[in-house]
């Protein structure tokens, strides 16, 4: 019986470890929700889920193109889902894509801001490609 409650604990620390990762917050971008060294629970993938208002983790601009999202790295990015692919383009990113008034959010591509007005964000890099994103915050871990 031991065996079996060791083998369902172990099996239950893989799954654990293959859906969530703990992710620590830098920068104030995502003031007053979240501040530097804070500790984030993140529930991978899902990008097909999103829904406006999220917080999610995504691998920075710079890195685009040149690598798949890996963990260990230091480059991640937390940002707030203001708007999903088929949702009108906001205003303030509008023209870092080059989107008349109206446009849509184009398939695969999200717009995200921090909650700080300071924040690099979508008004800087334009949209945030799906296949980026780590996951979505689900906790605050305690400190």
């Amino acid at each position: 019986m031991g065996y079996l409650i060791a083998g369902v604990l172990v099996a239950a620390v893989l799954v654990a470890r293959r859906l969530l990762v703990v992710v620590q917050v830098a920068g104030t971008s995502m003031t007053p929700a979240y501040h530097p060294g804070d500790r984030v629970l993140v529930r991978r993938g899902g990008a097909g889920r999103l829904r406006r208002g999220q917080v999610v983790v995504f691998q920075s601009a710079h890195m685009w193109g040149l690598a798949p999202p890996r963990l260990g790295a230091t480059d991640w990015f937390i940002k707030r889902v203001a708007a999903i692919p088929g949702e009108t383009v906001p205003d303030s990113v509008a023209a870092r894509v080059d989107a008349p008034p109206g446009s849509l959010v184009p398939a695969r591509r999200l717009v995200v801001l921090g909650d700080n007005p300071a924040s690099r964000d979508s008004r800087a890099w334009g949209y945030v490609p799906y296949d980026r994103v780590l996951g979505v915050v689900i906790h605050r871990m305690p400190s």
